[in-house]
Parts: C-alpha cells; structure tokens; sequence
C-alpha cells in the first residue's frame, strides 16, 4: 500500500532536510469529465541537477559538472518541457519551480529560454508564479536582477543556518553575512515574494541557540519561512561523521522541541502556518507547493524530476507516475534521441491515488475538506471511511484530530505528531474496497 506514498517527489524539497512528517508525495486522481480542470492545468517542475559542491548532509540527485554543458543542457530541457507539454495536453501551466541542485548557477537566459518554452506551448500567465533556489553565495545575489527580468518573481533562499560554524560543518559555501545580502537584495527585487529556507536539527545544536537564530532571522526575513529538520542519510559524510563520533546530533526530544519554539516564535511574528513546515503573512504562501498538496497534477522536467499527470496525448485516461532519468549525461542522450528522458511510469489505482490525496491534504492546517475529497472519492465521504473507526476515534478524542463538517484535519498538536497519525489513516483507509494499480 505504501510503496507509492512515501515515493519522493522532487519540487525541491532538498534530501537530507525533512519537513517535519516528510512524506514527500504528490496527488493523483482519476479524472473525471465533470471537473475538467483537473486535466487541462498543471503547475510545472525544472531540476537543474548541478553543483559547485555536495553538501555533508545531502544524498540528493545532484551531480559536481565536469564541464560547462549549459548550452546542450537547455536545449534539452526546452525539449522535454515540450514532449511532456504536448503529451499531456494541459492547455496552462500555473506556476513554474526552478529546482535543484543549484538551479541560480545557471544563466539568466537559460531562465528565459525555458519560460519561453513553456509560453510557446500553453498559456502561461504574466501573474503566474515562477520560483527559483538560489543558493546565497556573492554569484548568486549577482544574478538575482537578471533573474528578476528572466520571468522570476518568487526567490527561494536557501539560508539554512546564520551561524557560520554551523554552515561550514555543513559543507555550505555561503557566510552569514552572504546570506543576508542576498535576502535583502531578493526582498528588493520581489517584496513579499522571498522565501527563506532554514534547518533545525543540525549538529551541536541546542534548543537556546537555535531560538536566538529564529530570532535573528525573523529580523530580516521576508513573508514566507520553510523549516527543514535535518536528517541522517545513509551514504553522505554526515552520516559517517556522526557513526564515527565525529559530530552529535541532538536527540528527539530536542528536535521536538525546537519545532515547538519554532511554531510558537513565528506565530508571535504574524506568520500563520498553512502547512506542516510552512509559514507565511500577507497571504506570500507558495502556490507552486499548494499545488501539491490541494491535488492538481504536475510535470516533472529534468534528470530526476517526477510527474503526475494524464498522458492524454497517448489516449490516457488515468493519472501516471513519471520519473525521469537520474544521471545527467543519460538523460541528455534520451532526451536527444526520443524527446524525453522518462525511465519509469506507473498507472495508481484508485487506492493510490486516495493515499497520495490523505497525506498530501493532511499536511495542510487546513486538512482534507468534503467537498475536496469528494473530488477524488465520491462514492465514500470522509465520515464514512474514518469516522467509525475506534483507533481514530481515540485520536478524535484525545483532540490530535478533528472530523467535523469543516472535513479532516489535524488540530495544533496533532500536526507535531502527524508521522505516527498518517499510519493510522493510512491503515483505516486500506480497509475499503478500492481498485488497487495492477502490478
């Protein structure tokens, strides 16, 4: 049941930092004539896979370039975006996400040639929001203008730490110092439409100094705060550091509580959490990631990027799973030789496809409401399937759950707690008699 669910999708959500009950998922849904919108819209994903360096704690599909191939890599990127655009036959893309990697080493122009792409092919509003990482060296804040007149109006900063001990333990290659330069100039560019990335967890940590950082960060961030909570992955210098006693990493109980300071600091701020890991004010929430969790398809372009959507192209009539070719090289060549590099796709059923919509919906503060699941699954409300239920009864009770006529959702401190929730759904749900994907 849960080997789709817990399959990584990569917007950006950068490996080895989780948000907190990192299911990295996204929604499939059978589509139906009567909600046509469902298949003529999807936001869009780019994965610029490259380097300058790995990070200590990363395992994500990054890669160091052995040379600069910026110019065969664009191409094929503007001719995958038009493969996967055509074959899915969306007619708007609603928001662009420029992903990595370190997606602000490419050129401005690379940028633009892409958004052109895309405008080329369906219609891409002048409002639609197009976002980029940007890693907050001095090349980076250098480039953040040209970005700017690229088509970007959304920046992704990734700060992680204002701590420069912490930062080079890391393996990071930006100061302190570079990274708020950077984020002053990004706030200068798009008021309103700079997010800050910042990791929790990390080593040698301590709930003090970590309230002190929020604090100082809270000073001169924008509208929108992602928190990350690092983890261990097997295969990164991180992890042989901490197996070799090297580094300590804080214990649970820590980690539980730095996000508890974290949520309690930002709301005292004005920033209202819509999601598990995310806070915002003046209505700055990343629609791109909304897209996500409120159940629209999406198309994943690049070494490593994944897909939901409808190959209506091909006669599909059902959501598929698509990923692409991991390592750059072979991927470049596909995409050459076939206009695509897709190295897996897998039609969900019905059952997959209620799993995805669950935990990607519980993850908003807002959770699941009726009239959004029956979208999806009209046949079976939500009362229905979990309400009799006597183990989430308990979490009814217990106050960590709601099911009311608003629809399902996690209350303040069942979202702390929503990793050992979504099994216990995840479980309630398996029991209905749902068509599974074939195997």
């Amino acid at each position: 049941m849960l080997k789709y669910i817990f399959r990584e999708v990569s917007r950006g959500f950068s490996p080895g930092l989780r948000r907190f009950s990192d299911v990295k998922v996204t929604e499939n849904v059978a589509e139906s004539p009567a909600f046509p919108h469902l298949i003529e819209q999807a936001s869009l994903y780019l994965h610029w896979p490259y380097c300058l360096r790995r990070c200590t704690y990363c395992n994500f599909n990054k890669y160091i370039p052995k040379e600069d191939n910026e110019d065969i890599m664009v191409k094929c990127l503007q001719r995958e975006t038009e493969t996967l655009l055509q074959l899915s036959q969306v007619s708007c893309i609603t928001s662009v996400f420029f992903g990595g990697g370190t997606p602000s080493l490419a050129h401005p122009s690379t940028i633009a040639k892409i958004l052109e792409t895309v405008s080329n092919q369906v219609y891409l509003s002048d409002e639609a929001e197009v976002t980029l990482e940007v890693n907050p060296t001095p090349v980076g804040m250098s480039k953040l203008k040209d970005f700017h007149f690229a088509g970007v109006n959304r920046f992704s900063i990734g700060v992680q730490s204002l701590q420069d001990e912490h930062l080079k333990s890391l393996g990071r290659d930006h100061s302190s110092l570079e990274a708020l330069q950077t984020l002053e100039e990004a706030r200068r560019l798009c008021p309103g439409g700079v997010s800050v990335d910042i990791m929790f967890g990390r080593p040698e940590q301590t709930i003090e100094s970590w309230s002190n950082e929020l604090s100082e960060m809270l000073r001169v961030c924008d509208d929108h705060v992602s928190l990350y909570q690092l983890t261990l992955e097997r295969g990164t210098q991180l992890f042989k550091q901490v197996h070799c006693g090297q580094v300590t990493m804080p214990t649970e109980e820590m980690t539980a509580e730095m996000y508890r300071c974290a949520r309690k600091t930002l709301q005292q701020h004005g920033f209202q959490q819509y999601e598990v890991s995310n806070f915002a004010k003046n209505n700055s929430q990343s629609r791109h990631n909304l897209s996500y969790w409120k159940g629209k398809q999406y198309i994943g372009v690049g070494p490593g990027a994944h897909g939901r959507f409808v190959p209506l192209g091909e006669g599909g009539a059902a959501r598929e799973a698509r990923t692409q070719t991991l390592e750059p090289d072979v991927w470049i060549r596909e995409v050459q030789q076939r206009g695509h590099g897709t190295r897996r796709r897998i039609q969900l059923g019905h059952l997959e496809l209620l799993e995805e919509v669950l935990v990607m919906g519980m993850r908003m503060t807002k959770g699941i409401n009726h009239k959004h699941w029956e979208l999806f699954n009209p046949e079976l409300g939500l009362h229905e399937i979990f309400g009799a239920s006597p183990v989430v009864q308990e979490l009814l009770q217990s106050g960590q759950l709601i099911l009311d006529d608003r629809g399902l959702r996690c209350s303040w401190d069942g979202l702390a707690l929503l990793d050992s929730i979504l099994p216990i759904l995840l479980l309630e749900l398996d029991k209905q008699s749902f068509p599974k994907a074939a195997s």
